[in-house]
């Protein structure tokens, strides 16, 4: 699993770098703040899987799943550390194929 730093805008503006998918899995630490950007530059539809890590008040863990069509792009979050933060207060992140598929995080500083 790799660990995905957390870019920052700025006055000067940000010209966002994007890593390829972990096949194991990305991860991030969690302001409350951060935004998804994936990129699916691949032949078929992805699902992009953000886990959950407290129950809701009905006892159901809701992960988010967000497809993302073959040549498309999506912008997932902000992510409530409350519901996604895990023990190293990181959102762990996982992918149904990450064949020609780049993300970034990005958080308006």
């Amino acid at each position: 699993m790799a660990t995905l730093n957390v870019q920052q805008s700025n006055l000067t503006g940000l010209t966002p770098s994007y890593s390829a998918a972990d096949v194991q899995g990305d991860e991030f630490v969690n302001s409350g703040k951060a935004v998804l950007h994936i990129k699916n530059g691949g032949v078929s539809q992805i699902t992009v899987t953000v886990n959950s890590q407290t129950k809701c008040s009905f006892g159901f863990d809701h992960d988010v799943t967000v497809d993302v069509p073959a040549g498309e792009e999506r912008i997932i979050g902000p992510f409530p550390k409350t519901r996604f933060d895990d023990a190293n207060k990181k959102v762990q992140i996982s992918y149904s194929d990450v064949t020609n598929v780049t993300i970034a995080v990005l958080e308006v500083a």
